[in-house]
């Protein structure tokens, strides 16, 4: 086991409020903000590029089918496989220029779709840019939680989540109040806010010492497909099992709740923007209480009941009245801040730093085939139905059990990942 009291007396730590980690959760904030403009401004796009009459089918009242939604959000969902190796490349070449390089790069292409002719157009496009703000996402975690010490992990991870989560919601709320004037066009538009503001960010963004130590290393592993050699392959698989199981209740849970509440449920524009900033409330409390458990009660407990709320919350969300929706959508929220530092803690805790970013990488890999089996799935039951609630059902109640998972991972709370690794770094 590595001696991680000698190790620690060579690492510049900090504080989870200090400007090397804010700096990350900025460019998470950038990232989400980016990524999130297609979901929020989905409802319209569906407007613009269909027909909505007052009918009974999704297409009908949405303007394009479930079918055709689900495909175009799950192209955009696999065009996310392209975070694997540009995560993975964090480990080469360090976090600090691989999270500025994908966050300008992604944000710019985002801005590029509002130029978008046509539905299929606009998927494309807009599909170009997500790998990129994908791996900003996943690789501003990786540094966060690098420049942290035990203690402070799971805190830092949460404010990440915490600023991806601001940035979705602003540009959710900026849609909800401003699509009438900004139409999907602009909105994906403003994805050139954030990209202004990078040479600022990037004053705080630095390269975490222990990326500085492990790249001193003589033998390095080879970015992504290192990740899966024999040291780290059991623990890989299952930490890529769990994702895969959350990804199918996140992806279409995400992804159909705009549309599902503005164009089936009819919630006005002031009512779905009140919803997302409550939602910033809920978000908050979630992620204060799992960095609490997190730290408490372990990584693995805290994650695993989150899990499981969300699939029934859900459930809750697409029930089909509005008092479900609001409510699940919210408690939601909650859950989903709840697990995010727990996880994020265990999974950057699991894997030694040589390999950390190509794990993130293969979570996004994951994630994205999982998000896009739901998506799939979601709406052809949705289809069959005319029924979100029993698309909801039948796909979330069907990855409860794979929150057993856990209980064949260490509990890392209270350790740091040399101590976990005889690797040393």
């Amino acid at each position: 086991m590595a001696d991680s009291a000698k190790l620690e007396s060579r690492l510049h730590l900090h504080s989870w409020r200090e400007p090397a980690v804010v700096g990350a959760a900025l460019l998470a904030a950038a990232a989400g903000f980016g990524q999130f403009g297609a979901v929020a401004a989905l409802g319209d796009v569906a407007k613009h590029f269909g027909h909505i009459t007052h009918g009974a089918t999704i297409a009908e009242q949405a303007g394009l089918s479930g079918t055709k939604l689900g495909i175009g959000l799950a192209v955009i969902r696999l065009a996310s496989l392209g975070g694997l190796p540009l995560a993975g490349l964090a480990d080469r070449f360090g976090r600090r220029r691989m999270l500025l390089t994908t966050c300008a790069i992604g944000l710019t292409l985002t801005a590029v779709s509002a130029i978008s002719p046509t539905y299929w157009w606009f998927v494309a496009i807009f599909a170009l840019g997500r790998p990129l703000l994908s791996a900003t996402s996943g690789v501003a975690q990786v540094a966060a939680a690098e420049q942290t010490a035990s203690s402070q992990r799971a805190k830092a991870v949460a404010l990440i989540a915490a600023g991806y989560g601001i940035g979705s919601g602003l540009i959710a709320i900026v849609h909800s109040l401003g699509a009438g004037t900004l139409g999907f066009r602009g909105v994906v538009l403003l994805a050139l806010l954030p990209l202004a503001g990078l040479p600022f960010i990037s004053r705080w963004v630095v390269e975490p010492d222990r990326f500085k130590i492990a790249s001193a290393a003589k033998e390095h592993p080879l970015p992504v497909l290192g990740a899966v050699g024999p040291l780290f392959r059991r623990r890989l698989i299952i930490v890529a099992a769990l994702t895969f199981a959350l990804s199918v209740v996140t992806g279409p849970a995400n992804s159909f709740f705009f549309l599902y509440a503005q164009n089936v449920l009819h919630f006005s524009g002031t009512t779905t923007a009140l919803l997302v900033a409550t939602a910033g409330i809920t978000g908050l409390a979630g992620l204060l209480l799992g960095r609490f458990l997190a730290d408490r009660v372990g990584r693995r407990l805290a994650a695993g009941g989150a899990m499981i709320a969300m699939a029934l919350l859900g459930m809750l969300t697409y029930s089909g009245t509005r008092t479900g929706a609001a409510v699940g959508y919210l408690l939601a929220v909650l859950a989903a801040s709840v697990f995010a530092p727990a996880a994020g803690a265990l999974t950057n805790e699991l894997f030694p730093t040589s390999v950390r970013a190509s794990v993130i990488g293969w979570e996004i890999a994951v994630g994205v085939f999982g998000a896009t089996a739901g998506l799939l799935a979601f709406g052809a039951v949705a289809d069959v139905g005319n029924r979100f609630g029993l698309a909801a059902v039948v796909v979330f109640a069907a990855t409860i059990p794979a929150v057993g998972l856990f209980a064949l991972l260490p509990e890392t709370r209270g350790k740091e990942p040399e101590d976990l690794w005889s690797t040393g770094n």
